[in-house]
């Protein structure tokens, strides 16, 4: 029997108990690096990670359309629940805060500007906690096949975007319905939307990481997404609301501008609303939450990509 062989059956054999190699005995570790083996779920370089992510693009995509065709089959309406869950959650909004509250006094075009904000948040709310839970809830998929494990929360972030394109569509109808003009920034729709996905799948990357090992997310979810809601300007205008209170102070509305769901609401309202006043700067904030999410999120996911699936 040669030495690996030899160095391989002892360690299978048992070994000694404290871990160490028996007399005479080479260290796995060492025999492995000395025959140029390496452990199969290694994590891979950064840019070898990225090739066999684009490799599998195809899987990727197939995995979330199928996910789309198959989550609303056993429902009678289907597909239009997608679009019937926002404009039905905008409808109870309007009614208790539009109406009761009256929230919506100062605001010009009021359906249009709740309409515009529940569609904008639904996606990046579903994107993310799908995104979530795609690490914990696919064990069985990655324990069976050897795949770059960002796939997981990119396809659940694809399948949302999917569903986008359609309620985008009722989007447009029901803005036109409330007396909003076409202008030329419609033609910034699908850049604010790609800058909204690049947020929306780093942010899915981050919490795919952290779900796969605090499986109380999963049950915190909703409160968090909850007052996410609420804090960006969903049913109410943050500088009317927030930044003329007489007890709070100004750069309150400005922070809570810069959390990067109220930013992208912000910027489609300014894009598909003529009624709407342009918040300053938006744009930056936009692109700086792309990028910085999308980039560091990756990182973050790629650091403990030989964890997920273990124990």
């Amino acid at each position: 029997m040669s030495q690996p062989e030899s160095a391989i059956a002892d360690a299978q054999a048992g070994g000694p108990s404290d871990g160490t190699p028996a007399k005479g005995q080479e260290p796995l570790a060492e025999l492995a690096a000395r025959h140029g083996l390496r452990r199969a779920i290694a994590r891979p370089s950064l840019p070898a990670y990225l090739r066999q992510l684009w490799e599998r693009r195809h899987f990727v995509m197939t995995y979330a359309t199928s996910r789309n065709v198959s989550k609303y089959s056993n429902s009678a309406l289907g597909q239009l629940w997608q679009v019937l869950t926002p404009l039905l959650n905008a409808a109870i909004y309007y009614l208790m805060f539009g109406l009761i509250l009256g929230t919506s006094k100062g605001i010009e075009n009021y359906p249009a500007f709740l309409i515009t904000g529940m569609f904008v948040f639904t996606y990046t709310q579903r994107a993310v906690t799908g995104g979530a839970k795609s690490i914990s809830g696919n064990l069985s998929l990655i324990r069976a096949l050897h795949f770059p494990r960002a796939a997981l929360p990119l396809a659940y972030t694809i399948q949302e975007f999917q569903q986008l394109m359609i309620s985008m569509g009722v989007l447009v109808v029901l803005v036109l319905v409330t007396g909003e003009p076409i202008t030329w920034l419609w033609l910034l729709v699908p850049v604010a939307l790609l800058l909204q996905t690049m947020f929306n799948i780093g942010a899915s990357l981050v919490l795919a990481r952290v779900g796969a090992t605090a499986r109380d997310l999963n049950q915190l979810l909703p409160f968090i997404m909850r007052t996410w809601l609420y804090a960006s300007g969903v049913f109410f205008s943050i500088g009317d609301k927030v930044g003329s209170a007489e007890n709070i102070p100004g750069w309150v509305a400005d922070v809570m501008y810069f959390n990067p769901a109220a930013a992208y609401i912000e910027l489609m309202r300014d894009l598909l609303m003529t009624s709407h006043a342009p918040r300053p700067y938006i744009w930056s904030v936009c692109v700086f939450w792309a990028l910085f999410t999308l980039i560091g999120g990756f990182w973050y996911f790629w650091r403990a990509e030989e964890k997920y699936g273990r124990g």
